[in-house]
């Protein structure tokens, strides 16, 4: 028989996923809006420096990526494609079993799938990503390619910060997982 003790503790499944779903789409709303505006107003290979001081550091540059991240890979937009939903599928499998307060996790795989899907959404209607931050002689690159950076950066901190080892205890859907 269950106690009210243990079905308060527990979360229901859609639930977890909110957070997933604020982060992630957040991501994906900014990275195909800019994309759309840079597309809108830019001919490929056109550069727009909104501030003149900017001009030797930074520009917007409507530019094409084929590849993967840093101009790498040209021409393997498939395999990407292909890999964006494989991550994309283990983030959504993986997620309602994170701990509750493992915020740092719970963010970087948000952030990590917002990329993925910023950039997939791209692959899939043109066939290409759409690049635009230009900063000095880097790589140009968007905002899902920072959500994805941005998402394994947190994720190594974390790793590498370490946790309370009594936080890496399953959570409330794990333990609902093995109980059924």
């Amino acid at each position: 028989m269950n106690s009210p003790e243990k079905h308060a503790s527990r979360s229901h499944p859609l639930l977890a996923y909110l957070t997933l779903i604020l982060i992630a789409g957040t991501v994906i709303l900014l990275d195909q809006w800019a994309k759309d505006w840079v597309r809108s107003n830019l001919a490929f290979g056109e550069q727009w420096m909104p501030w003149s001081w900017l001009a030797p550091y930074a520009r917007i540059l409507n530019w094409r990526n084929t590849g993967a991240a840093f101009g790498l890979f040209q021409e393997g937009g498939g395999i990407f494609t292909i890999l964006a939903i494989a991550v994309a599928i283990m983030i959504i499998y993986y997620f309602p079993r994170i701990q509750r307060g493992d915020w740092a996790l719970r963010l970087a795989m948000g952030l990590q799938l917002g990329g993925a899907v910023g950039n997939l959404i791209d692959r899939l209607q043109h066939g290409y990503v759409t690049d635009f931050i230009s900063v000095s002689s880097f790589p140009v690159f968007n905002v899902a390619d920072t959500s994805i950076t941005l998402g394994v950066v947190i994720l190594l901190l974390s790793i590498w910060l370490g946790g309370d080892p009594e936080e890496a205890r399953p959570g409330p859907v794990e333990e609902n997982l093995a109980s059924d």
